[in-house]
């Protein structure tokens, strides 16, 4: 079951991204109940502008419950997340709130560490901050990590690591409000990631470059990203960790499905700055306090005043949950990629839009 946000204000943050896009229209479909308002705050004026004139200009007739709530219930607002003034109105009228914001690009984030730190840890803390500070009635604030948090070697996992702290400090900062968090993967086609790379070098006849043979990756796509987000506010208890339980393939097997047959070669680059062979959704030591709950682990918390006397049923994992544990073989990789529209031959579904 998923969430019934029936009559609930919704905020999210970084709403231009690839999640926050899809996360819009499942909210505005009503397949989360029939919110009162969804608001949208980012701070590129452009990004905003083409997602409202993408709505408006629909005419689609299978999505008329979509584009007729977009006109009553959808609002833009210019803002940061690192800057505590441009969060304390769209914050007031909330009473969900989704933290899609983030500097998420691995290189990037090596380069630039500091931005990382002001959008990834100082955005989440300036939530905190203003809930705590005006005290708001938000009830759940659900903040979106990742995979790279679990046993950081990276910029982008070590700010992203300590946005989950963030928000599980919080709980006892701002008892009025619930924080969960979300952890998953890599994301199908979404903007940035290894697929729409690898089509754009197929397309073009160039060498598809791998950073290293052995690479594994978790997978999974947008909708699944979102049913995660929609689990943890249904289900998720203060300071719970949500993860998917998805499948896990050869970043090699996925090259070799997308060229086919295409006398395409492929390059070994060697590994950029800050990327992992194999990711983790659990680590080791956050096994023993990590539970299955219907399709997703869940992780504890690992304050114990935030436990509350609960118990969880069944017994714990009993290993860390890595990308390399039980891979797709290469037919279940393709299988995969073909069912999600992914392979070279299709239209190529990326944030809302059609890549050719």
């Amino acid at each position: 079951m998923i969430a019934d946000l029936t009559g609930k204000r919704v905020l999210i943050t970084g709403g231009t991204g690839s999640l926050g896009k899809v996360l819009l229209r499942r909210l505005l479909s009503g397949q989360a109940g029939d919110v009162e308002r969804v608001s949208i705050l980012s701070r590129d004026e452009a990004k905003q502008h083409q997602l409202r004139l993408e709505y408006l200009h629909r005419t689609n007739p299978t999505d008329d419950i979509v584009y007729h709530n977009v006109r009553e219930r959808l609002s833009f607002h210019i803002g940061d997340v690192r800057d505590p003034a441009s969060l304390s109105g769209p914050l007031r009228n909330a009473d969900i709130v989704f933290n899609a914001a983030a500097l998420k690009q691995v290189p990037t984030c090596e380069y630039f560490p500091s931005e990382a730190v002001m959008t990834n840890i100082i955005g989440a803390n300036n939530i905190v901050r203003v809930i705590r500070e005006q005290n708001l009635t938000i009830e759940t604030v659900v903040g979106v990590s990742t995979d790279k948090a679990v046993q950081p070697v990276n910029v982008m996992g070590m700010t992203k690591a300590l946005q989950e702290r963030i928000f599980m400090a919080a709980n006892l900062d701002a008892p009025n409000t619930r924080f969960v968090l979300v952890r998953y993967g890599n994301v199908l086609a979404s903007r940035g990631s290894v697929i729409p790379y690898f089509h754009e070098r197929i397309r073009a006849g160039q060498p598809i470059t791998i950073t290293d043979e052995r690479m594994t990756r978790f997978l999974l796509s947008l909708e699944d990203a979102v049913d995660v987000v929609l689990a943890a506010v249904a289900h998720g208890q203060r300071s719970e960790t949500y993860i998917p339980r998805v499948p896990a393939a050869s970043i090699t097997d996925v090259a070799r499905a997308l060229i086919g047959d295409r006398p395409i070669p492929t390059e070994i680059t060697g590994i950029r700055p800050g990327e992992k062979l194999h990711e983790c959704l659990v680590s080791g030591e956050e096994s023993v306090r990590t539970y299955v709950r219907g399709n997703y682990y869940v992780i504890a918390p690992i304050l114990p005043e935030l436990m509350d006397g609960r118990n969880y049923e069944g017994e714990p994992l009993d290993r860390p949950y890595m990308s390399n544990d039980d891979l797709l073989d290469f037919d279940g990789t393709k299988a995969l990629l073909e069912r999600h529209r992914l392979m070279v031959d299709d239209e190529l579904h990326l944030e809302g839009e059609i890549l050719r």
